[in-house]
């Protein structure tokens, strides 16, 4: 792997599992002694966090982490609703023999794993599953254009559902609504799967802001905010 993926993808990981939160400095100095690389690979690895949207250019800072506002996540699960729920009818419908019995199968496993995640369990293999899950979509559903738009506003959300590690009820619920989804475009039902996207999404949604929404323009820190 070259160093300046290696470094953008250390970073992206970062930022995305709130090690580096929003406002943190991106200083190529720094960065390139902590990664073992040279500055080169450091900064083309920063335009690439810049063209995400998860780095941005600061006045008088240089690159810094992006912010993310409960402003932000009203537009931008607006847009994913509705991209979301095209990506699993069209998945339903075109779906091979063999992808419906892969997507069968994580729908047995998401919904075996829900009892666990209510009582606190370590939901890493959880988050694997749902972005597994995600590829196997993006896969099926096979339009290359949808799926490119929509790899740009999973990383901004990523951000925020990674921070449902604490509320193990909503997990659960979640991992049983990503069950549901899974096994709709499993058995091809194009109408189900838009609209059990539909659901899991609005109810990510509303958990996500329902303590927030007299302050819809404050920062989410990983210690505030409800989590999806």
């Amino acid at each position: 792997m070259r160093a300046s993926e290696r470094a953008y993808q250390t970073l992206r990981t970062e930022i995305l599992d709130w090690s580096l939160p929003p406002g943190a400095g991106l200083a190529e100095v720094e960065l390139a002694e902590r990664l073992g690389i040279s500055r080169t690979p450091v900064r083309e690895a920063i335009s690439r966090l810049v063209a995400d949207g998860l780095a941005e250019q600061a006045t008088g800072r240089g690159a810094v982490v992006a912010d993310i506002s409960l402003e932000q996540a009203d537009q931008l699960f607006e847009l994913r609703i509705a991209l979301e729920s095209l990506l699993a009818r069209r998945a339903a419908q075109r779906a091979t023999d063999e992808a419906a019995e892969s997507l069968a199968d994580l729908a047995e496993r998401f919904a075996a794993a829900a009892p666990s995640l209510r009582t606190g369990s370590d939901p890493t293999a959880y988050y694997a599953m749902t972005s597994e899950l995600d590829a196997s979509l993006d896969a099926a559903a096979d339009n290359p254009y949808l799926v490119s738009t929509l790899r740009t506003l999973r990383l901004h959300l990523a951000r925020l559902r990674r921070l449902a590690a604490n509320d193990p009820a909503r997990l659960a619920t979640s991992a049983e609504e990503h069950a549901d989804i899974a096994s709709a475009v499993a058995s091809g039902a194009a109408d189900l799967a838009e609209a059990t996207t539909r659901v899991h999404l609005h109810h990510a949604f509303h958990h996500l802001t329902r303590s927030r929404r007299d302050d819809a323009g404050a920062l989410l820190t990983p210690t505030e905010g409800d989590r999806p």
